[in-house]
């Protein structure tokens, strides 16, 4: 398994600013768009990922890997992702080479360390935080827009069906007005203690009280429009700001506005991918344009000045220089993509191609036999 701070070059007590400021450099310096390397652009993006989330960062410097089934984890049987093949327990015990000898833990039930590990694999341990159950699920949704689109930054709404708070309660769960009491099932722990024997002995499993969810109260008479969740499905619009110079397949994080949580609980986060329309005359590659000219054999040979158009329409004259070969490429400078939330522009370069042609008239093979003649 590979070190997710080597990648990145960091150290591992790095700042979440250093942390962010290493991955835009690399990313910029690695992005396939830009001739990089395409699997050395995921393997940044994929310790990007992790080290820039609280809640996996931890995991990962502490176990040297996440257990939520997302980037950076290697599944339930380790490695190998074996089934059947028996269980890797060796990164437990702090000495591999995710971490340095610094770093090792001593794991004991008593600190919550190997306890926690057994809590992860087998749903025993600690029980699921009130704030954590509540939380709404996040939303991951793909939008499209044109190359066009990508040079200053455009606003698009987008409709979501998706839980919201519900408007009679505000989220409560209860009807306006009633009377909250204690949960008879937990008394107002909000969690009940259940026990299982497993093959490390009996363990004692804390979870959230499936009669209250946690609160450890209820209200006498539930919300008649939710049922006593706090939230209902319905539809809801949503404008999002989307900045000039974004990529193909880049992901834009806008907190809170997911799944809306149960009974009051915080909302979860939307995310969008956003895709762009391929172009029928430009084609991008990072933050520069390239685009084909067909430019007749006589203005190769003598040269000429011919209009051209950019991605915003504006019409530019360009210079075709004489004995132009095909193949050649004319930059323009400051007609390219915005940088991301930046200022300055890429590039358009164009390509000159000769368009020789298929068919001719008498008085066109008069001419070039004579230029034939002459050398040319």
């Amino acid at each position: 398994m590979q070190d997710y701070y080597e990648i990145l070059g960091i150290s591992r007590n790095a700042s979440e600013d250093e942390i962010k400021k290493a991955f835009h450099r690399l990313a910029h310096k690695f992005h396939p768009h830009k001739g990089g390397d395409e699997k050395k652009f995921k393997e940044i993006n994929e310790a990007y990922q992790i080290l820039s989330n609280k809640e996996k960062k931890a995991q990962y410097d502490r176990y040297g890997r996440v257990f939520d089934g997302q980037t950076g984890a290697e599944g339930f049987y380790g490695q190998g992702g074996q089934g059947g093949q028996g269980f890797d327990f060796s990164w437990m015990w702090g000495n591999n080479s995710q971490q340095d000898s610094d770093d090792e833990q001593d794991f004991d039930f008593d600190t919550g360390g190997l306890g926690d590990i057994f809590g992860d694999f087998f749903g025993f341990g600690k029980a699921t935080s009130k704030k954590e159950a509540r939380r709404g699920s996040d939303i991951e949704i793909d939008f499209e827009i044109s190359l066009e689109e990508t040079l200053k930054e455009i606003k698009k709404k987008i409709t979501l069906s998706k839980f919201t708070m519900c408007e009679r309660c505000k989220g409560k769960g209860g009807e306006p007005g009633t009377i909250v009491k204690e949960c008879v099932t937990c008394r107002g722990a909000g969690q009940v203690q259940q026990m299982k024997k497993t093959v490390f002995g009996t363990i004692t499993r804390a979870t959230v009280c499936p009669e209250c969810g946690g609160e450890g109260q209820k209200p006498e008479k539930p919300c008649n429009v939710c049922k006593g969740e706090g939230r209902v499905r319905s539809q809801e619009e949503i404008e999002v700001a989307i900045p000039a110079g974004i990529d193909h397949n880049q992901v834009m994080k806008i907190s809170g506005k997911g799944e809306a949580g149960k009974k009051s609980g915080k909302a979860g986060d939307l995310f969008v991918r956003i895709l762009i329309k391929k172009h029928p005359v430009f084609t991008r590659k990072g933050d520069d344009l390239y685009a084909t000219l067909p430019i007749s054999l006589s203005q190769a040979a003598l040269g000429d000045k011919v209009e051209v158009q950019t991605l915003e329409k504006i019409k530019l004259i360009l210079t075709i220089p004489q004995g132009t070969e095909s193949g050649k490429v004319l930059r323009i400078s400051g007609k390219g993509i915005p940088y991301f939330r930046g200022y300055s522009r890429g590039n358009l370069y164009i390509e000159l191609v000769i368009d020789t042609p298929k068919k001719l008239t008498k008085k066109q093979k008069e001419l070039l036999e004579q230029l034939k003649k002459e050398g040319i």
